[in-house]
């Protein structure tokens, strides 16, 4: 902590400064409290969706373990590019899911079997539904991120500037009240002595 200053300057500097850190604080702490809630959103989201990917998942399983046999269905689409929006939560750009573009490979007809094409349905779904998980765990490493450093600022404020700028306001007035109780003493004195003087 650096030294501080026993005058009226400094006092009214610190006073200040308290004002500014108690007006700033409910900001900080709301935008601690949003962060928190948004990301127990995303997290729900997330795991709403690997549920529904794991539904569906299950159902392909079983729908191919009747047919039996392995016809290289993941070599027959390629992910192209996934296209991502900027959003904006508590002043965080935040990645957005807006759509999967998926390339089908073409496939002879005759040499596979009839249920491929429900077969690259499900694996674009799939693939929709990862990309989607992909972005939200994004999005709440980058919210995380910035719920770390808000709350690392509350913590700041809470329990270091503010009671330091009290405790200073304290002695600076301790200080100015003893100088000010002196000069009373010292003009007493000063005009008893020229009393007796007279």
């Amino acid at each position: 902590m650096a030294k501080v200053k026993l005058t009226k300057n400094e006092l009214k500097k610190q006073k200040d400064s308290l004002k500014r850190f108690q007006r700033y604080l409910p900001t900080l702490m709301l935008k601690k409290q949003q962060l928190q809630m948004v990301i127990r959103q995303v997290e729900s989201k997330v795991r709403q969706i690997e549920q529904e990917r794991r539904t569906l998942q299950e159902e392909l399983d079983k729908w191919i373990a009747v047919f039996g046999e392995d016809i290289g269905m993941e070599n027959l689409i390629k992910v192209e590019r996934i296209e991502r929006e900027t959003g904006n939560i508590a002043g965080v750009d935040i990645p957005v899911f807006k759509s999967l573009e998926l390339q089908e490979i073409p496939y002879d007809l005759f040499t596979k079997p009839l249920w491929t094409d429900r077969g690259i349905d499900a694996i674009k779904r799939i693939a929709e539904l990862d990309a989607r998980i992909d972005v939200l765990k994004r999005q709440i490493e980058l919210l995380s991120d910035e719920l770390r450093i808000t709350t690392q600022r509350v913590n700041l404020f809470e329990k270091v500037m503010i009671p330091e700028t009290k405790e200073n306001i304290r002695k600076i007035q301790i200080y100015l009240g003893d100088q000010q109780t002196a000069a009373v003493v010292r003009g007493k004195m000063a005009k008893n002595k020229i009393e007796k003087v007279k």
